[in-house]
């Protein structure tokens, strides 16, 4: 089947089809919402046989190109993916391996993506160390420096958000070198465990960690494609706005479904809560803010790798979907917690799971206020 999409055009591909109905079958199996809340007691976060058994189902090599090992699709097919893992709240390295996997198809050496990217196909992890204590969602502001040296560079400066950095086999980790940005691949081995903590997340699903680089000297190998660089820091951000998008959309709907459920069981006063218009109307508003957020992601799914980002449709696209996901998810959780009384505000229930998911991915490369000023930068 041709990858060729028509210029503007919108829609859902056979690929995204049948990757849907595979991906939702096997999140729903793996990650009942018990497993979830069990999984957020341990270290690792998430169950290590299930990464394995994505990485057999060859998940992460979907938007790898076919010479180095993958399919040879593109996220336009992992969305679908994205969306289901969303939706179950299956956490995995599964978003910064393939974020990781991005940057090195655009901005890798030739000898890099031959090395790491097979790898990551077949099921090993990866992450990206880009986030920084300035906060800034603008990728090339980039405190860490690079320091040329004649065995290679020496990194120095602080890196947050670093995600499932203890999972990770490779880091790729951007840094300012002679004044421009710079990207280096470097093996998870090679970083001090005394130099990575782990940090404290609103979204107890997740698990990211601080790395601190205190002239870690990397091999000169290990330095990606240096014109590339802003390019690549682009790319990674629109990538991780999708993917994030996606994620937002699938709890959007698995949130719903929730506060449906008790609107349909719960009785006051003789009556089903549900049947109060009180509940009803906002219940329908969640609704069609989630059923906006997934024509949006398909939308910038579907145009991705085609859409001409010179000229802004594709970026335009994105950022819609990444906006439109934080407004609906944040809605509907905060409509689930205010329905559920006062047990909504108690740590069991799990509408509090997906008002935290909402409030972590809106911190990740752009809240939706942030995505609103940068459309109007390109539509206006």
């Amino acid at each position: 089947m041709s990858k060729m999409k028509p210029y503007g055009q919108i829609g859902i591909t056979e690929a995204q089809i049948d990757m849907l109905g595979v991906a939702e079958n096997f999140c729903r199996e793996k990650s009942p919402i018990d497993k979830v809340r069990a999984q957020m007691e341990t270290e690792l976060g998430y169950d290590a046989d299930v990464w394995k058994e994505m990485g057999a189902l060859g998940w992460l090599g979907v938007a790898v190109p076919e010479e180095f090992g993958g399919v040879g699709l593109s996220l336009t097919e992992v969305t679908p993916v994205a969306e289901q893992l969303g939706r179950y709240m299956l956490s995995t390295p599964f978003a910064s391996t393939t974020l990781a996997a991005q940057a090195l198809i655009v901005g890798g050496a030739k000898s890099q993506k031959s090395e790491v990217l097979p790898q990551i196909a077949n099921g090993r992890a990866a992450t990206l160390a880009l986030s920084e204590h300035n906060g800034d969602w603008e990728l090339e502001n980039i405190e860490t420096t690079a320091a040329q040296d004649k065995a290679g560079y020496r990194l120095t400066g602080t890196k947050t958000f670093v995600m499932n950095l203890m999972s990770a086999h490779w880091v790729i980790i951007s840094a300012m070198l002679e004044g421009k940005p710079a990207l280096f691949c470097v093996s998870k081995s090679e970083l001090p465990n005394d130099n990575i903590r782990r940090e404290t997340l609103v979204d107890e699903t997740k698990r990211s960690y601080e790395l601190t680089l205190e002239e870690l000297l990397v091999g000169a190998e290990t330095l990606m494609e240096l014109d590339k660089a802003s390019v690549t820091l682009k790319h990674i951000h629109l990538a991780a706005n999708l993917l994030s998008a996606a994620e937002l959309t699938g709890g959007c709907q698995s949130c719903i479904d929730y506060t449906v459920e008790y609107l349909k069981t719960r009785k006051q006063f003789g009556k089903l809560i549900g049947s109060y218009q009180a509940l009803k109307h906002p219940t329908v508003d969640a609704f069609v803010d989630y059923q906006k957020s997934r024509s949006l992601l398909y939308a910038a799914a579907y145009s991705f790798d085609t859409q001409d980002i010179a000229v802004g449709v594709g970026e335009i696209a994105v950022r819609m979907a990444k906006a439109q996901a934080d407004k609906a998810m944040s809605f509907a959780a905060d409509r689930s917690i205010q329905f559920h009384g006062g047990f909504g505000f108690t740590y069991d229930c799990d509408a509090q799971l997906y008002r935290r998911r909402a409030i972590f991915n809106a911190s990740q490369y752009g809240d939706a206020r942030y995505h609103k000023g940068k459309l109007a930068e390109l539509l206006f």
